[in-house]
């Protein structure tokens, strides 16, 4: 049988469709290889969501090309480009979109079995997303953590984003599915679950007529040999009370949300079409109500018309709320969003300059925060080890492949997915050193 292998570029959502496609192609007997040299074909699961996200797809398909394979791109890029996708690169054997990988193996099969294979454009003019219920994913990552994507597709307009453009409109899973694919992963030995979608926050609206995500973590909150569940991409105005308790009451919630705010200028985010009141007030009822919760966001720098002084008003805002995790983007200018063609676009330079300040003020707090739990025990869960015997780890307020890690020391053995109590001796901006207890 031939030999599939997959390159995965993108967020962890893409990460959920490249293991579904697998799924469906190991079902059919394909061998799934890691190894692109061993080979028969390749598909390329694409990223389009900013420039550089596409120009690395591109890069990797160029690479596969030139080597000589064949291959198949999928996902964002060619959702979103298709024709000149084609026409830029000839090689490609097909192309899929966001919402078509299901026709995978067809496709596959029709790549495979024809000596001069006639190009295959499989791409839905108007995506739809519905999650593939009775696929298996076969799991590229298998860990102690696992994404579950719990929705897709999204009913905002941000100015900077065209998501809504290539993954339609907002379709929710049901309860009763996402909880049967956690007690499988359970079972496979998974200890932590992350939740993802476009927007976590709003899921169940299009299928129970009101947001459920609280409801969904006292179902999970039940499975037997769960250690944590972890929200992720949460949107400011659906942080409603009911969910807020949910976080607090509930254990195997960790006290993490990770809530992308964009900015704080009132003038930007109304630019940005984003929920415009105060955030500083949202960020004090989430302390107040979630004890020991850790907050990461995420803003944009250099949006069209963004003045020093909205900058400042973002920078201030930083200083005084002093967020345990923040990534900063600076603005990419995408065809087909309401910004791209909007007046006063902000110079290169002067992005980045903003980019590296707010940065650097971000790295002083993490430190500062960082120290204060020297001298603390905190359960960590056991990620991988080093080969002199360090112990590598996660704790409840750090998510995989994005904060920081834990390292320890022990004395007794330990196995990934473990979560110990760790004494922290030491800390540095991003990460924590200790012996677990």
């Amino acid at each position: 049988m031939k030999k599939i292998a997959l390159i995965n570029h993108g967020c962890a959502k893409n990460l959920v469709d490249s293991e579904l496609m697998l799924g469906l192609l190991a079902e059919k007997g394909y061998e799934i290889t890691l190894d692109e040299n061993d080979a028969d074909l390749i598909i390329i699961n694409t990223c389009s969501f900013i420039h550089d996200a596409e120009k690395e797809s591109v890069q990797s398909i160029l690479q596969m090309v030139e080597s000589g394979k064949k291959v198949i791109v999928t996902g964002c890029l060619p959702q979103k480009h298709k024709d000149e996708l084609k026409k830029a690169i000839p090689e490609v054997c097909a192309m899929v979109g966001t919402t078509d990988f299901k026709d995978i193996v067809s496709i596959v099969e029709n790549v495979l079995n024809k000596q001069n294979a006639e190009y295959i454009s499989k791409i839905s003019e108007k995506p739809e997303y519905i999650y593939p219920e009775t696929i298996r994913r076969q799991q590229i990552t298998m860990g102690s953590s696992s994404y579950i994507k719990i929705a897709d597709g999204c009913n905002y307009h941000c100015g900077y984003c065209i998501i809504p453009q290539l993954r339609g409109a907002y379709h929710s899973r049901t309860i009763e599915n996402i909880v049967e694919e956690a007690r499988e992963l359970v079972s496979k030995g998974v200890t932590e679950i992350d939740l993802i979608a476009q927007d976590t926050t709003s899921y169940g609206i299009d299928i129970y007529g009101k947001t459920s995500l609280a409801k969904l973590l006292e179902e999970l909150n039940k499975i037997e040999g769960l250690g944590w569940i972890r929200i992720m991409y949460a949107y400011p105005s659906q942080l409603n009370d009911e969910l807020i308790n949910a976080i607090a009451k509930l254990d195997k919630v960790a006290k993490y949300i990770d809530l992308p705010l964009q900015h704080y200028s009132k003038k930007i985010l109304e630019a940005m079409r984003r929920p415009v009141f105060d955030y500083k007030e949202l960020i004090n009822k989430l302390r107040d109500k979630i004890p020991g919760v850790a907050i990461r966001t995420a803003f944009i720098v250099g949006y069209p018309g963004e003045t020093e002084e909205d900058f400042r008003e973002l920078y201030n805002f930083v200083k005084s709320a002093r967020f345990d995790r923040m990534g900063v983007f600076e603005y990419s200018r995408e065809k087909n969003t309401t910004s791209y063609s909007m007046q006063h676009q902000v110079p290169k330079k002067l992005k980045h300059k903003r980019y590296k300040e707010l940065m650097e003020l971000q790295q002083q707090i993490s430190y500062e925060i960082n120290q204060t739990y020297i001298g603390k025990t905190i359960p960590c869960m056991v990620e991988s080890y080093t080969d002199d015997g360090v112990i590598i780890m996660r704790s409840e307020h750090d998510a995989p492949e994005i904060d920081g890690l834990v390292y320890a020391k022990s004395d007794k053995p330990v196995v990934p997915g473990d979560i110990e109590d760790v004494l922290i001796d030491n800390a540095d901006e991003y990460d924590l050193f200790g012996k677990i207890v």
